[in-house]
């Protein structure tokens, strides 16, 4: 069977669906318009799992949420260290910023202190 180089491929039915489906949120939110925020509960969740998922770590809580003007800022503490007893565990609070949407866009290291550690006013 002889072919031409230069006839057009056909598309995968999958890009199609996926073209189609890029063409369906772009009609749904005006050009220029910012991407609607996730909620609380949600960008909370995102926080935790995509943290995890970068440092190998689970995440023992969120302690902080706020909105900001490009999305979402948390601090996630984690286990760094684990020691016996518990008390005396290596903990460390990140900074995990997320975009509106609730994917993670960056993080740092924000402190490190052991689990019994209780934080003191006058700082």
């Amino acid at each position: 069977m002889i072919t031409n180089d230069r006839e057009p491929k056909k598309a995968h039915p999958a890009s199609r669906e996926s073209s189609g489906r890029e063409r369906e949120t772009s009609a749904k939110e005006p050009e220029g318009s910012a991407p609607e925020r996730v909620p609380a509960p949600q960008a909370m969740r995102n926080a935790a799992r995509q943290l995890s998922e970068l440092l190998g770590r689970a995440p023992q809580s969120v302690s902080s949420l706020r909105p900001t003007p490009d999305g979402w800022e948390a601090l996630v503490e984690v286990v760094e260290l684990e020691r016996i007893p518990d008390t005396s565990s290596v903990m460390a609070s990140y900074k995990v910023v997320l975009d509106p949407a609730g994917q993670l866009m960056a993080y740092e290291r924000a402190r490190r202190y052991t689990r019994a550690q209780v934080d003191r006013e006058d700082r």
